[in-house]
Order: C-alpha cells, then sequence, then structure tokens
C-alpha cells in the first residue's frame, strides 16, 4: 500500500451558503489523499499501473465548477468522483477550505475534511 497526494491546490469558484457567495466568487483549496497499491508502479515504472495525477486534478477541478452551498457537499462529490473513476483505490481523504470565510471577523479559511474506505 502507499499514498498519492495532492496538496495545496486552489481554484477561485462560486460555492457558499449564501446566493452573494456564489455569484462573487471566492478562493478555495483542495488536498487530496489517495491510498492505493503502489508495487506495480514501483517495480514497473509504468504511468498504467498508478493513479494519474493529471486525472485526479482533473476530477477535482471539474467538481469545483459546479457550484455547492457547503464544503461538506463538496467534499462528498470529490470522494463520490475519485472512487468512481478509480475502482482499484482503497481509500480518499480530501479536505476543502474557504479562504477568507465571511464570518463578520479575521479567519483565513474553514475547512472541511471527509474521509471513505472502500
Amino acid at each position: 500500500m502507499g499514498q498519492i497526494a495532492l496538496e495545496g491546490m486552489e481554484f477561485f469558484a462560486f460555492h457558499g451558503y449564501y446566493d452573494e457567495e456564489q455569484k462573487i466568487g471566492n478562493k478555495y483549496g483542495v488536498d487530496l489523499y489517495i491510498d492505493t497499491d503502489l508495487h506495480a508502479a514501483g517495480a514497473s515504472d509504468q504511468l498504467r499501473e498508478t493513479v494519474n495525477y493529471e486525472v485526479l486534478y482533473r476530477v477535482v477541478a471539474e467538481e469545483m465548477l459546479a457550484p455547492a452551498r457547503l464544503l461538506e457537499h463538496l467534499g462528498h462529490r470529490v470522494l463520490d468522483r475519485v472512487l468512481e473513476e478509480f475502482p482499484y483505490v482503497n481509500g480518499v481523504r480530501v479536505s476543502v477550505s474557504k479562504f477568507n470565510p465571511p464570518l463578520g471577523g479575521i479567519c483565513h479559511r474553514a475547512r472541511v475534511t471527509l474521509e471513505r474506505q472502500r
């Protein structure tokens, strides 16, 4: 077993509970961790034996395009897509952050972290 991570992905997107947030948009961050068997890729040095990072990034980027009211909902969509696209992945953990959330005070980011095992 091993882990593949895409950390520090940033997107400008139109999520948020309030209608205004969905109109003006905000900056979001995503960290994604995939648990999978990396033995074959390590032995063969072949991309087809592992999870392609470009495809992982594309999956997250596509989910970030579709507005969501809650970070929790967005995170679950990412988990669902990763497990659907990569049937050999054993587990996924995703953290979704909203930078400078509208809380009426200083807060660098709000974050949810979700995890699912197969």
